[in-house]
């Protein structure tokens, strides 16, 4: 009889993996610099009920990104002509202002945009791919984030932009909460609502570009919408959401590459399951908790 498979090779632990950290340095903390990025902003994605944006908004950066390495091989441009940091940057963009822009259809219309985009965009990435078989390994990294290393030139665009778009971010909280959950006050209080809901979709739009050029759409999209989903369950306020989301989403992101290392998963499908894991674990929580203080009040009453 044959032994069946192990799920975890005895030679990958974390000691092996640590000994060898100067050569998962970067893809590791890309993942976790991502992740909390994208988990502060998904709070403003949870909490206005834009989660379909994100997807559709990382499936157009994917469509952007397969464009880009279309025109490198029929065309036989250069990556710096035909960037595809910069095809998903436009494409990221263009979707986003498309939703942003349409004020006036509702949420039915709203809704049937992002529809419209994240189908366009998954379909014509995979059109796309068929066009381009040699690069059909970056095709897959792009929808599932498989990519084990992580280029320097891509580490360091990931990192500048968590900080600056972080710095944004704390220096500009109090607006982008305003705007987002009372935009009638913050217009009373003379606030530059369109400017400040410009900035918040234009970061928003920046960084689900990036992180799907870098890490693939599946763990953009998850690290945009469950560690908010985790962070707003637990939280007294905002303000305290979007650091949990932050936190929540950065250890996610690195022990979710720890996960695919030491089990041979492709590393978005685990920093995927790790976050989605995050989320059960505090919703039984939350949800036992609140039995227990409907018991204990039931018993004193």
């Amino acid at each position: 009889m044959t032994s069946p498979v192990a799920l975890i090779d005895a030679d990958l632990t974390l000691r092996s993996f640590f000994d060898a950290w100067e050569f998962y340095r970067m893809p590791a903390l890309t993942g976790a610099a991502a992740g909390g990025l994208l988990g502060v902003l998904g709070v403003y994605v949870v909490l206005r009920r834009l989660v379909f944006l994100s997807a559709a908004v990382s499936q157009a950066a994917g469509l952007g990104v397969a464009l880009a390495f279309l025109l490198q091989v029929q065309l036989g441009l250069s990556a710096s002509v035909a960037s595809p940091t910069l095809g998903a940057a436009i494409f990221t963009i263009a979707v986003t202002f498309l939703v942003a822009s349409d004020r006036g259809g509702g949420t039915l219309r709203r809704d049937s945009l992002l529809g419209f985009a994240y189908l366009v965009g998954a379909a014509g990435m995979l059109a796309v791919a068929k066009h381009i078989r040699q690069e059909l390994h970056d095709i897959s990294s792009l929808l599932f984030g498989s990519a084990v290393a992580v280029l320097p030139d891509d580490f360091h665009v990931v990192v500048w932009m968590t900080a600056v778009l972080l710095v944004v971010h704390l220096l500009g909280w109090r607006g982008f909460g305003a705007v987002s959950f009372d935009k009638a006050g913050a217009k009373v209080r003379g606030m530059p609502v369109r400017l400040l809901e410009i900035v918040l979709f234009v970061t928003l739009a920046l960084a689900i570009s990036v992180a799907t050029r870098v890490i693939g759409a599946l763990p953009t999209f998850a690290f945009s919408v469950l560690p908010a989903m985790a962070a707003v369950r637990v939280s007294p306020n905002v303000q305290v959401s979007l650091v949990v989301a932050g936190l929540v989403g950065a250890a996610t992101g690195f022990a979710g590459y720890l996960a695919a290392y030491m089990w041979r998963l492709p590393v978005g499908t685990s920093q995927t399951l790790i976050a989605s894991g995050v989320v059960v674990v505090v919703e039984v929580a939350w949800w036992i908790t609140r039995l227990a203080r409907r018991g204990s009040t039931r018993a004193t009453a």
